[in-house]
């Protein structure tokens, strides 16, 4: 049998280890396995390398992916998916194991209900895909970012200044949420709740006004003012998501202007994704990696192998099409309680 692997989307901690497992199950019983380049792309384009455990056996630790990434969108090209189902069967692929975060594995169900052999494995910083507990390269982002955060806070006391940092998160805000309690962050901001400046700099007085000389505010980059969109629809990626940032910068201006008190932003961004991977996402991305060969030798097709209750499952890859997982009430409550 012979296995293709792709990873596609942004990159994060964790997808060397997936592939590190993938090719070590398959060796185990004997299967074939190729590397797929940049994506969905390298299905498109037929981009592909041999993947042997020397090629693979101390990758565990290395952040990015060796398989290169990419945005790519089957279902936006002529032909696209078509394409793939074609130069699938012409590298003579019995199975494609698609590691990737919702856009990616929305485009695996989608192709797997068109004849494709593919079993999905959930990874995405922002923690934002269903049915599955955490995605591996969320606890590693968290981790950087708290530390980040704790860098911040002292300098931001040092100067007595608002310190905002704007962190990754589109449309859920787990990374800010998480990072902002673990931090001790004074405010939180998530996309799942739209903020009104009136509120925030009020907020804001009222702290510094009872003695406070430093305040460190988490926001997500895909937070926006009540009534206003967010982002730049002008530029979009292949699956239409609009190009985030600047959100950071608007709140130092504004609190600035309305508070007296000086105030800087930090944007993350990218940094957050970089770096080796925690011990936590190395052990769930390779316990996913073996999961996904499992379920090629058992010749179950169209799944996504997760995590739930700390077990190792499978459901249907359908599942996660039109859906996300948002910040739910229980911690957008815990924020709140220690936004002072």
């Amino acid at each position: 049998m012979k296995i293709g692997i792709l990873n596609g989307g942004g990159d994060c901690a964790g997808l060397n280890a997936v592939t590190r497992a993938v090719v070590r199950k398959s060796e185990e019983f004997g299967y074939e396995v190729i590397g797929i380049r940049q994506g969905w792309a390298g299905l498109l384009n037929v981009d592909t390398l041999p993947l042997g455990w020397n090629n693979v056996a101390d990758i565990i630790k290395t952040g990015g992916t060796i398989l290169h990434t990419t945005r790519t969108n089957p279902f936006s090209r002529k032909d696209g998916p078509e394409t793939v189902l074609a130069n699938a069967q012409k590298l003579r692929l019995d199975a494609v194991i698609a590691v990737g975060g919702e856009d990616t594995l929305s485009v695996a169900a989608k192709l797997a209900q068109t004849g494709l052999r593919v079993v999905g494995v959930p990874k995405t910083i922002d923690n934002d895909i269903v049915d599955t507990d955490v995605t591996f390269g969320f606890d590693s982002a968290v981790n950087v970012t708290v530390d980040a955060i704790d860098r911040i806070q002292t300098t931001g006391e040092s100067h007595d200044r608002i310190m905002i940092v704007e962190v990754m998160g589109r449309h859920a805000g787990w990374i800010a949420a998480y990072a902002g309690v673990a931090s001790g962050a004074n405010l939180i901001l998530v996309p799942e709740e739209p903020f009104d400046l009136d509120e925030v700099s009020s907020f804001l007085t009222k702290r510094h006004k009872s003695g406070a000389t430093a305040s460190v505010i988490v926001v997500g980059e895909g937070c926006s003012l009540k009534g206003a969109p967010p982002g730049d629809m002008t530029k979009v990626d292949e699956f239409g998501h609009a190009r985030l940032g600047g959100i950071g910068d608007l709140l130092a201006r504004e609190i600035e202007k309305r508070t007296g008190i000086e105030t800087r932003a930090v944007v993350l961004g990218h940094v957050v994704r970089g770096g080796a991977p925690s011990a936590y996402d190395r052990i769930l991305a390779t316990r996913l990696g073996v999961a996904a060969v499992q379920a090629v030798n058992d010749g179950e097709f169209g799944v996504m192998v997760c995590l739930r209750n700390n077990a190792i499952t499978r459901v249907p890859l359908a599942n996660i099409l039109g859906k996300m997982k948002t910040v739910d009430k229980e911690t957008i409550s815990l924020v709140k309680d220690f936004c002072i």
